[in-house]
């Protein structure tokens, strides 16, 4: 059970994340004002999703070891280097790819250590 906290607090951050590139990427050209800016649906999600993230996060808390706990949410910079690249067609270097492939490594090692 607490690996699939972990996952979800893990999933929610970078929908959260997600959600905010959106709004930002919305409000390019349109309304400046604050108002419109609140009104963003993209805004929204993030804050439901990132307030949910850190809900989960707690449950998480209370069940690992944050020495083996937090580390795993690096898994966050693969899952959004992977939408960058896939969903926004942003360019990601090899230097980066090398990055995710070491961040993945030690996420397994970690993984075993529990």
């Amino acid at each position: 059970m607490s690996w699939i906290l972990l996952l979800t607090a893990c999933l929610l951050t970078c929908l959260g994340q997600v959600a905010q590139k959106y709004a930002v990427e919305s409000w390019r050209g349109g309304d400046s004002s604050w108002t419109a800016k609140l009104r963003s649906p993209w805004l929204w999600l993030a804050l439901v999703a990132l307030g949910c993230g850190l809900l989960v996060w707690l449950l998480v808390l209370q069940r690992l070891e944050v020495g083996i706990a937090y580390p795993m949410l690096s898994l966050n910079f693969v899952l959004i280097t992977l939408i960058a690249r896939f969903v926004f067609h942003e360019t990601i270097d090899r230097r980066h790819w090398l990055g995710v492939a070491l961040v993945i490594g030690g996420v397994v090692l970690l993984g075993q250590q529990s």
